[in-house]
C-alpha cells in the first residue's frame, strides 16, 4: 500500500478522493507548502526584467500592408 506523501501512513489507493494523501487534512497540508513556496521545481532563475509580453512585442511589429 503506497504512504502518505505529508504523514507517511499508509493511504488506500481506490476509493480515496484524496488520493495520494490518507487524508483532506494531508491533502491540504502539501497544498498550503506549495502556496507558501516552500517546495519548488528546480529550474533556471529568471529575471522579470527580461520578460518581455508577447502582446507588447505584436504591437510594437508594425502591420503588414494587405491593401492593393
Amino acid at each position: 500500500m503506497p504512504k502518505c506523501p505529508t504523514c507517511g501512513k499508509p493511504a488506500e489507493w481506490q476509493d480515496n478522493p484524496w488520493r495520494p494523501f490518507c487524508s483532506e487534512r494531508c491533502k491540504l497540508i502539501d497544498f498550503s507548502r506549495w502556496a507558501n513556496e516552500e517546495y519548488r521545481v528546480p529550474g533556471k532563475e529568471i529575471n522579470p526584467d527580461e520578460i518581455t509580453d508577447r502582446s507588447e512585442k505584436s504591437e510594437s511589429t508594425p502591420a503588414e500592408d494587405t491593401e492593393g
